[in-house]
């Protein structure tokens, strides 16, 4: 492992307004990251990590609205030593090609080094939106490195799950003009229909989480990055319909030992509660539970009390 080591494929300019717009969102919020890097061999992979607190480590993976987006809840969980990994292609770790092997063991291998990567044996593991498939698959894959596993946001875990409308839009021909062509309007119309209307308009989204997200639009690869993953790994075009390997079989659920928390908002517009029902009654160790609300990030409107939920339930093992 390398620390402040610079590995970016974007070009240094690039990279410095990304890092700007980084340590402001994360001073905004009170925090100073470190930052690791793991070198991968199998796959050949440079990735980041950044490191916040200390006591028992847990990992979190994102969905689409990326890493950082993070903070705000990192900074409720005061009891922990938060592991953000920046996935591949975001931020400032490098890309994968996803047509290189299945989704599942790709995922397992990537999330298996960089825990050997920071010389960790076992960590608890968060996931968001696709951030939950990585989860599980890591903690099917290696159930002796994985603690509990909190799941947070509707993913795409079973084949009732439907393809959210921004992923649909980003898989399709007309994504790659909008990768084009990023502005705060176009984040703007990604981040409304997903349930955070009234946090933009009322501000519990800053404008610095904002202009973050932008800079790893136009300064990093993540969004090329995440496209390609959803085209070669998750998405079947042209019927937008998730494809079979990228799912869970209920065996595999079935088979899965950890304890599991899925906190799920009411209205998510990603999902329904029924079938996150038929997720945790399919684990063996699944809990459901169920937020106010209509956010897909439910810590983004409600960071103290996503926060409050995932300690009782991490400490409690």
């Amino acid at each position: 492992m390398r620390s402040r080591t610079f590995a970016t494929t974007a070009q240094p300019t690039r990279a410095v307004r990304y890092r700007d717009a980084e340590r402001t969102l994360w001073t905004r919020y009170g925090l100073a990251p470190t930052e690791r890097f793991v070198e991968l061999k199998d796959p050949t992979a440079r990735l980041r990590v950044l490191d916040i607190g200390f006591g028992e480590p847990v990992l979190f993976v994102h969905g689409l609205l990326g890493p950082d987006a993070f903070a705000p809840l990192v900074r409720e969980l005061r009891a922990f030593r938060c592991l953000v990994l920046d996935r591949p292609g975001w931020g400032l770790s490098t890309r994968l090609d996803y047509t290189k092997s299945p989704l599942g063991s790709l995922v397992a291998n990537v999330l298996d080094g960089v825990l050997t990567g920071l010389g960790l044996d076992h960590v608890h593991v968060v996931g968001a939106s696709s951030g939950t498939l990585w989860a599980l698959r890591f903690a099917q894959s290696r159930p002796g490195r994985v603690g509990r596993v909190v799941l947070v946001g509707a993913g795409p875990l079973l084949a009732e799950q439907r393809v959210p409308s921004w992923l649909r839009l980003m898989a399709s021909p007309l994504g790659a003009l909008m990768l084009r062509n990023t502005s705060l309007e176009t984040l703007r119309s990604i981040l409304r229909p997903a349930g955070h209307a009234e946090s933009l308009d009322d501000g519990r989204i800053p404008n610095e989480l904002l202009a973050w997200r932008l800079a790893a639009s136009r300064d990093t690869e993540a969004m090329n990055s995440e496209r390609a993953m959803l085209r070669d790994a998750l998405i079947s075009w042209p019927t937008a319909r998730w494809r079979a390997g990228a799912l869970f079989a209920p065996p595999e659920l079935r088979a899965i030992p950890q304890h599991t928390l899925y906190l799920h908002a009411a209205a998510d517009p990603a999902g329904r509660i029924d079938i996150a029902r038929r997720i945790t009654d399919l684990l063996p160790h699944g809990e459901l539970d169920i937020m106010d609300g209509h956010s897909h990030e439910p810590w983004l409107e409600d960071p103290r009390g996503v926060a409050t939920r995932v300690t009782s339930f991490l400490q409690a093992a």
